[in-house]
């Protein structure tokens, strides 16, 4: 059977991607070891109105450093993204660079033997999988309603043109509905004059 398949089985994590070998960086605390590297996503990172896209490129600017719980993970995680603005309902794309710090703990160590599963990444057969730190440091950076702009004036209330190219002038002359008969009546019958006129 498959090491990554059956019940209770993990994952065989290989250097790639997201994924991180630290085997080079040995146990010593204090030793550390510096990471360049582009990832291609296969899937969405983000939110339902932006996003990382599929097939976007994720820059890794990282530095590994050994400590006695494990290893910590310093550095900046830089993505484009896309997105549709909630005013005005625009595509538009712009860069996202965060930072990001987590301690990925040792199988044997006192912080893994003392947390729950989900309170602590760590690492498995001395590979650090460092995907589930991204998704959550991109959805919690990303706004829920994005604009294209911080003064993104959004759509016309009445016509839903964008207001930033419809120009200063742009407006609608709202009639109170109450005096929609009368006005119906003057555009049909021009010349004719109004009561002032019948006094006459």
């Amino acid at each position: 059977m498959p090491a990554e398949s059956g019940p209770g089985s993990r994952r065989r994590l290989t250097d790639a991607g997201f994924v991180l070998d630290t085997r080079s960086l040995g146990r010593k605390p204090g030793s550390m070891k510096t990471l360049q590297r582009s990832v291609t996503v296969s899937e969405k990172i983000g939110l339902d109105l932006v996003a990382v896209p599929v097939g976007a490129e994720v820059q890794l600017d990282l530095t590994l450093q050994s400590v006695s719980e494990g290893v910590l993970v310093i550095g900046s995680v830089s993505a484009p993204l896309a997105g549709e603005c909630s005013r005005c309902l625009e595509s538009f794309t712009e860069e996202l660079t965060m930072q990001v710090t987590e301690l990925f703990a040792y199988p044997d160590s006192v912080t893994e033997q003392t947390t729950e599963e989900d309170e602590i990444h760590r690492l498995i057969d001395d590979m650090i999988d460092l995907e589930p730190v991204v998704v959550d440091a991109v959805g919690l950076e990303l706004p829920l309603q994005p604009l294209c702009e911080p003064d993104c004036p959004g759509l016309c209330a009445e016509c839903g043109v964008r207001m930033a190219i419809a120009g200063s002038d742009h407006g609608h002359e709202i009639l109170d509905p109450r005096w929609a008969g009368l006005a119906k009546f003057t555009a049909e019958s021009p010349g004719t004059g109004g009561p002032a006129a019948e006094l006459n």
